[in-house]
């Protein structure tokens, strides 16, 4: 009896037989791969103008992202046993390319509904952003895995040849778009350009494909639907003035008020200048952190003043204005928003006033130690300051960047059960021997929210002409210390780098 080597039986592959060429299977393996990538990335930047940046608009994002990654490859599988895959990759390519740029004006119509909305907002904007257009695009490489399988043999070469493939086109994407193209193109640039790169080079895969028998056609109305989307994303309403690296900004002139300007940053009124008067101060946080100023130091005597955040640059102005001399160090991580500062807002720069485009908690770590009489924090990234600039071990780098007398006064934003501020003043504590809580008397009762300004230092803080000061800014906020800080901060948690749920605090669903 003669043995018969083993042999693998045929796998099926396409019906005839019909592979892609290799360099076509990986170039669409690589641009759909690509693009749902592309969509995840600037899908955040999209959304961020109607809910913000958090933890949860980048988790919404990136889970709705795997969500419909995974129904895709699923389903593309699947449907690729079932069905010729050559007569779907080309509609599919094309259907995903157009959603692509249709997304924009969805988003963006949506978006004027959701405006500041709560978390069901926010899961359903990135549901619309992200979801349709990456699942179809998603659904292309295991049709294409379905064109190349010739035998069993091969299954696994192919499979891993391919994925290895779609892994790279995500990886170009994510590192292109975050490191490139956001830094000089509009996100609505770069989602239309992604969508009718997928959408042409879905039309070449049906004209490649043409004569190949039971192919198909590309329908007329996945072209209609591509151009429909281009036509509605130019016609669709935007929040943004300009596209900065982190922001949709815009500056919008007061009516009250002939010279004044407000700088709105994605949802937040960030900052006000008067570009006739710097010493005029129309937000009230503002105005409490100048009256920090004025009962800390001497009337008219410069400062040495480190500023972590800068917007608007209302505060250093100010004290320009008020404290000849006084020398000013601005850190604001946005150079879009130092742009428009410049460009609209008439700031002018000099050797009392530098402004450093950096991160926060990068140009603390980089202070002399021991220099500074004043630090002021208003750095927010959406509504929340940005974590890492919370911590105890951040406040260690102020704390650092301080004089022994001099000190620190911080922007704090939070709404009851007002759990962030209370940890951020918990973490103050244990960073500086002395600190206060500077709000109106409904937020220190825990019944209302907004903004409130804390403030620490080594030294005893002058309390009654803080308060007295607050008064003569025609400010109703209350100055809290000793016992009644105490139970305002209660058992509030020490935020630290390893453990900062600042978003999480700052929302109704989070706890102390």
């Amino acid at each position: 009896m003669t043995a018969v080597p083993d042999q693998a039986p045929p796998a099926g592959g396409a019906p005839g037989g019909t592979a892609l060429p290799g360099w076509v299977a990986a170039s669409i393996t690589f641009l759909c791969s690509g693009a749902v990538l592309v969509l995840e990335i600037v899908g955040l930047r999209l959304i961020a103008p109607y809910v913000g940046v958090t933890v949860q608009t980048s988790t919404a994002v990136i889970g709705f992202a795997l969500a419909a990654i995974a129904l895709g490859a699923w389903v593309g599988g699947a449907t690729a046993d079932r069905a010729d895959p050559r007569r779907l990759l080309a509609p599919l390519m094309v259907a995903g390319g157009a959603l692509v740029v249709a997304v924009l004006p969805l988003v963006r119509f949506t978006g004027q509904l959701l405006q500041g909305a709560d978390a069901g907002g926010v899961l359903l904007l990135a549901a619309v952003a992200i979801v349709v257009p990456a699942a179809l695009l998603s659904a292309v490489p295991p049709m294409v895995v379905k064109l190349q399988l010739a035998s069993l043999a091969e299954t696994g070469a192919v499979v891993g040849r391919l994925s290895g493939i779609g892994t790279l086109g995500g990886i170009a994407a994510t590192f292109a778009t975050g490191f490139v193209l956001v830094a000089i193109l509009p996100s609505s640039v770069i989602l239309v350009g992604t969508g009718a790169v997928t959408v042409l080079a879905g039309i070449a895969v049906a004209v490649l494909l043409r004569r190949v028998p039971g192919a198909g056609r590309l329908p007329v109305g996945l072209l209609a639907l591509a151009i429909g989307g281009g036509a509605l994303a130019a016609v669709a309403p935007t929040p943004c003035e300009e596209e900065t690296a982190y922001h949709c900004a815009r500056v919008v002139a007061d009516p009250a008020r002939d010279s004044g300007r407000v700088l709105l940053l994605d949802t937040l009124r960030h900052s006000y200048v008067d570009l006739a008067d710097p010493t005029h101060l129309e937000f009230q946080y503002v105005r409490a952190v100048a009256a920090v100023t004025d009962a800390a130091f001497p009337a008219g005597e410069p400062v040495s003043a480190l500023h972590v955040g800068g917007g608007g640059l209302t505060l250093p102005r100010y004290l320009a204005e008020v404290r000849p001399g006084t020398r000013s160090l601005v850190v604001e991580v946005d150079p879009g928003v130092v742009a428009m500062d410049r460009e609209q807002l008439g700031l002018e720069t000099s050797e009392e006033l530098r402004v450093r485009v950096a991160d926060g908690r990068v140009g603390l770590a980089e202070e002399p130690a021991g220099e500074r009489d004043l630090v002021v924090g208003d750095a927010f990234g959406g509504l929340s300051v940005p974590w890492q600039l919370t911590t105890r071990e951040a406040l260690g780098l102020v704390d650092r960047a301080l004089t022994d007398d001099g000190v620190y006064a911080v922007n704090l934003i939070d709404h009851p059960p007002l759990a962030f501020v209370r940890s951020e003043l918990a973490t103050m504590r244990a960073v500086f021997d002395h600190v206060v809580l500077l709000a109106r008397a409904p937020v220190l009762a825990g019944e209302d929210g907004g903004n409130l300004v804390a403030v620490a230092s080594r030294s005893p803080l002058p309390t009654e002409a803080i308060a007295a000061a607050l008064g003569e800014r025609e400010l109703a906020w209350q100055v809290a210390e000793g016992d009644e800080l105490d139970r305002f901060v209660g058992d509030a948690g020490v935020l630290t780098d390893d453990f900062a749920p600042v978003d999480q605090l700052l929302t109704p669903y989070g706890r102390p």
